[in-house]
């Protein structure tokens, strides 16, 4: 969904198993950037932009041997929670509320 986030346009999920998938998340899981182990979500942040196909285009996700290395590079979400693209980030459903407006389509 469209969101806005201090003003700027959003790209964000609601984490769930059987919603609705914007494109961007269908091709995370196709390429093992989002992965659910049991009840949470395993989140690749490294390898998710707002245009996952632009991303993978140039090369900007991590390999083994080179690329992106260091911590910080998985987040957890559960459902309820929000994956912002935008802003690399997992939010909870409380700052959700509280902090960003959905565009209306």
């Amino acid at each position: 969904m469209k969101a806005f986030y201090k003003g700027n346009p959003v790209d964000v999920w609601e984490i769930n198993k059987t919603g609705a998938r914007p494109d961007w998340v269908k091709e995370a899981f196709d390429e093992n950037y989002l992965y659910w182990l049991e009840d949470h979500l395993r989140i690749l942040m490294s390898g998710l932009n707002p245009s996952l196909a632009t991303n993978l285009k140039i090369g900007a996700v991590g390999t083994i041997g080179g690329g992106f290395a260091g911590y910080g590079m998985y987040a957890i979400g559960y459902p309820g929670d929000f994956l912002d693209v935008t802003n690399h980030r997992v939010v909870s459903k409380k700052k959700f509320l509280k902090h960003y407006q959905v565009q209306e389509p």
